[in-house]
């Protein structure tokens, strides 16, 4: 059976290497943390989960020596410590790759890597050591990139991998991990993982702070939930399901994340594709988006589903497209996505996209102003620009955004609330159809929720959304139907209440003719 310390469960009876024992810290009137204990144990990788604001990056930022706690303890390898610093907690020999990356791009790899512990050699600095002890601890941890070059040519990615090399060139025997992987692409996610394993074997511990469920499943063999400042539970990982990590964290079951499907039929179609030519000799895609209806797009990557949805945006030139759309009064009218984005949001649709910090909001910008964009977008060049600070608003709370106020530079926010104001945009600006690529990636499922919501609530007045995403369990969730791509064609549509995991991957996998045989309710579209 096992023991109770505090609020703590033990799982077995590896030592102890950091306990915090009833922390509590607050900002201000807030109070960030209350009352919290943890323990953490050698050779362990530890997952700290829980929704935005839940208290994850505080309680490791205590152990990291960023902050210091207002009350309890800090004991590691059974010694109460004080961290006043970031130093101290290095010298205590605990490592962190923060979210926030600090590389500097005046400095090179290997002067990023050492700063502040440069070898010398007759009082000078040893650049040849410097080097060489880059190279060393770079190869040792499988990344392949240049001592020598400039922090300021890296991408985000790779600072992300120099910042973990940093920390494993400490040789610290703790090390915190915060959402490591947001950067970082597929090869790079590999090395990652590699490198954790390894350091468990090593008989570190690993602090692993994410809200990506698959992440934790996969990497972690101990997780601790956090909510609203406050210890939840810890659980070996193996003695949880997704569903009940998903109850842990947003304090309700899976089936509720989603709201229930509209129980009338949909209305008469928003847009009907009846040829659609992404690319130059790619596969046309026929299909139609109804109003009252969320409508899916799922398959394996790269299968052109992301070419469908931006050629229908006007993001994408499309080489071919025979397309008509039918406003809300009902009244058919062509539609040419080749007239691009601005032309699609003036005949109502929106795109919302993949990338959302890099192809769609202005971070350095408020809120009200990245709102109001939607508006101007369906403008023309010589119309004045109008601006009403009700419709801002009453989106804002519609919206259900966190922030300060709407003059809360973007950047600022949460990947949830980002989403919402993504969405907002085109809300305020009176689309009634939305694109939208990977409604909820990089979202803590609270947030999932409530994005969820609104774009049932958006068709449930009359709108249609199309919604791109490569998580099945969302597809199965979220939508009415759900269409699969395979080779640009939509092989499939499929009902999302008979829809399941198996049967969407063998349409994707396999010929539709054979995929349907095996799928109830499965409609095989077969290009003649």
């Amino acid at each position: 059976m096992p023991d109770t310390v505090g609020h703590v469960t033990t799982q077995d009876n590896r030592p102890d290497l950091v306990v915090l024992e009833s922390v509590s810290k607050r900002f201000g009137s807030t109070a960030a943390l209350q009352d919290v204990s943890l323990r953490g144990c050698a050779g362990s990788i530890h997952a700290i989960t829980g929704e935005n604001g839940a208290g994850k990056s505080t309680l490791m930022k205590l152990l990291a020596g960023v902050h210091q706690p207002d009350a309890g303890q800090i004991r590691v390898a059974g010694q109460v410590l004080r961290l006043r610093s970031p130093a101290a907690a290095r010298a205590a020999g605990i490592s962190t790759v923060f979210q926030e990356l600090t590389v500097l791009p005046n400095l090179t790899v290997a002067e990023n890597l050492l700063l502040g512990r440069e070898p010398s050699r007759a009082g000078l600095l040893d650049r040849a050591a410097m080097r060489a002890e880059a190279q060393a601890v770079l190869a040792r941890i499988g990344i392949g990139l240049d001592p020598q070059r400039p922090g300021g040519s890296l991408t985000v990615g790779e600072q992300q991998l120099v910042e973990i090399a940093k920390g494993v060139s400490t040789d610290a025997q703790v090390f915190i991990f915060d959402e490591p992987t947001a950067p970082l692409n597929r090869a790079e996610v590999d090395k990652l993982e590699q490198l954790l394993h390894t350091l468990k074997a090593q008989g570190k511990l690993v602090f692993y702070i994410s809200h990506r469920l698959d992440e934790i499943f996969r990497l972690c063999d101990t997780v601790t939930v956090l909510k609203d400042g406050r210890w939840v539970a810890t659980e070996p990982i193996a003695a949880l399901t997704h569903d009940r990590l998903i109850a842990l964290m947003v304090g309700r079951p899976l089936q509720a994340l989603f709201p229930p499907r509209a129980g009338t039929p949909p209305g008469a179609p928003a847009l009907d594709v009846r040829n659609l030519t992404p690319l130059a000799g790619a596969a046309s895609a026929r299909l139609q988006l109804r109003r009252g209806e969320i409508v899916g797009m799922g398959g394996l990557e790269g299968q052109g589903q992301r070419e469908i949805v931006r050629a229908l945006a006007g993001a994408l030139r499309p080489a071919a497209c025979d397309i008509q759309r039918h406003g809300r009064d009902g009244q058919p009218q062509a539609y040419d996505p080749r007239l691009g984005v601005a032309q699609a949001v003036r005949q109502g649709i929106g795109l919302v996209p993949e990338d959302r910090k890099q192809e769609g909001l202005y971070l350095d910008l408020p809120i009200a102003d990245n709102l109001w964009l939607g508006v101007l977008r369906g403008l023309g060049l010589v119309r004045q620009a109008p601006r009403q600070r009700a419709v801002v608003s009453g989106m804002a709370e519609q919206l259900q955004l966190r922030a300060s106020s709407l003059a809360q530079e973007v950047g600022e926010l949460s990947g949830g609330n980002q989403q919402k104001v993504m969405i907002g945009r085109w809300l305020a600006a009176g689309v009634d159809t939305l694109l939208v690529e990977q409604p909820t990636r990089g979202v803590d499922v609270g947030a999932k929720a409530e994005i969820y919501s609104l774009l049932r609530a958006f068709v449930a007045q009359g709108g249609a959304v199309l919604a791109l995403s490569s998580d099945l369990p969302e597809l199965i969730g979220l939508c009415d139907r759900i269409l699969v791509v395979r080779g640009g064609r939509v092989v499939g549509d499929v009902p999302a209440a008979s829809a399941t995991e198996e049967g969407l991957l063998a349409l994707a996998l396999v010929d539709a003719p054979a995929a349907a045989a095996e799928v109830p309710g499965v409609m095989a579209e077969v290009a003649a």
